[in-house]
């Protein structure tokens, strides 16, 4: 994503390296895509937390703090079943949010849960209510909920004039090492990183390019403009990743699995009332790469409690937590894959 200012010095986003699971090496090639493809999405249905550890007391406009609010609730607006909810405290938060000197940037995804909770996860490093921060915003809250940039699309069919590009990014007023270019820019994501097979220039997480950087497509060797607004492709890959939740749930009972009738990419919920506290195990069974998530309703809100992934282990996810008499409590699965037999289910007891 490109800064405010002339075509000739553009600023961007440097994307921090993605958080890659060790996967083992006798996965087929539909286990890793799907481990890949899905790995850094949160769960459908999550409410993400942000937060800012710089506030108006430490000299950031309000305008600024606004303009961030109103990135999320864009995103949130597209219609889907992910929620955003502005969090006082920084350690209560997955996303966490600077206004240092250092540029604009984001983790991708789930990536935010491996950072310390003292550290920012998304940092703006320019005026975001100008046209171009105001895209930065959207941009970077992007990377958060799972995108990565689409000018890296291995089916964008980009040719760069690399020794020009390097040389521009290289100068002022971004001042990349190389590696960043490498990484940010040069570097093309795996297919098994990628949702369909054609390249978006109006997405939002496109970088705006000017002239003879570009050698192929001919097209875009005068330059590529930088996209300011969510494009269509945008909302409907967001709509996809996390559709609108279905208010019924069934419920599950201890003791009786539930089979896990699910694509790749697919969840769902169960309710869970225990009729007395105690300790509860919670299991995947069957051949199958799946995520569980079990949350606690707290007034309108679900807390987090325990989780398990188990992609790319050649064993089921489990845990054990307590639960109390009469709370509720909802559990989330989500499929990566499933092989063999294909019949996969959940249980606790």
């Amino acid at each position: 994503m490109a800064a405010q200012g002339e075509k000739d010095a553009l600023r961007y986003c440097a994307q921090p390296p993605r958080r890659i699971p060790a996967l083992a090496p006798d996965l087929s090639l539909p286990r890793t895509r799907a481990i890949l493809l899905n790995g850094a999405k949160w769960m459908n249905g999550t409410q993400v937390r942000y937060s800012f550890l710089d506030g108006a007391d430490d000299g950031v406009s309000k305008a600024w703090l606004t303009e961030v609010h109103n990135g999320f609730e864009e995103w949130e607006g597209v219609g889907i079943g992910l929620t955003f909810r502005a969090e006082d405290n920084p350690a209560e938060a997955e996303i966490r949010i600077a206004f240092a000197d250092d540029g604009s940037w984001s983790y991708v995804g789930t990536d935010c849960l491996h950072i310390g909770a003292g550290q920012a996860t998304m940092n703006f490093g320019w005026d975001p209510t100008s046209p171009y921060g105001k895209a930065t915003v959207r941009h970077e809250i992007g990377h958060s909920i799972g995108f990565c940039h689409e000018h890296q699309n291995p089916f964008a069919g980009i040719v760069w004039d690399e020794a020009a590009l390097y040389a521009y990014m290289g100068g002022p007023p971004n001042n990349w090492p190389r590696e960043t270019t490498f990484q940010n820019i040069v570097r093309k994501l795996s297919t098994d990183e990628v949702t369909g097979s054609t390249w978006d220039p109006t997405s939002i997480m496109e970088y705006g390019f000017g002239p003879g950087l570009i050698i192929r497509p001919e097209e875009y060797r005068n330059g590529i403009d930088s996209p300011l607004q969510l494009s269509d492709t945008d909302k409907k890959l967001v709509r996809e990743w996390y559709p609108p939740l279905t208010p019924h749930m069934d419920t599950l009972q201890p003791f009786q699995s539930a089979p896990l009738d699910l694509g790749s990419g697919q969840q769902t919920d169960y309710e869970v009332v225990p009729e007395k506290s105690q300790k509860f195990q919670f299991g995947t069974f069957g051949d199958a790469d799946a995520l569980m998530v079990l949350f606690e309703e707290d007034g309108e809100n679900l807390r987090y409690l325990a989780g398990e992934d188990d992609s790319g282990q050649n064993r089921n996810g489990h845990f054990e937590v307590k639960l109390l008499q009469g709370r509720r409590y909802v559990l989330r699965v989500r499929m990566y894959s499933t092989w063999g037999s294909g019949n996969a289910s959940v249980m606790y007891w």
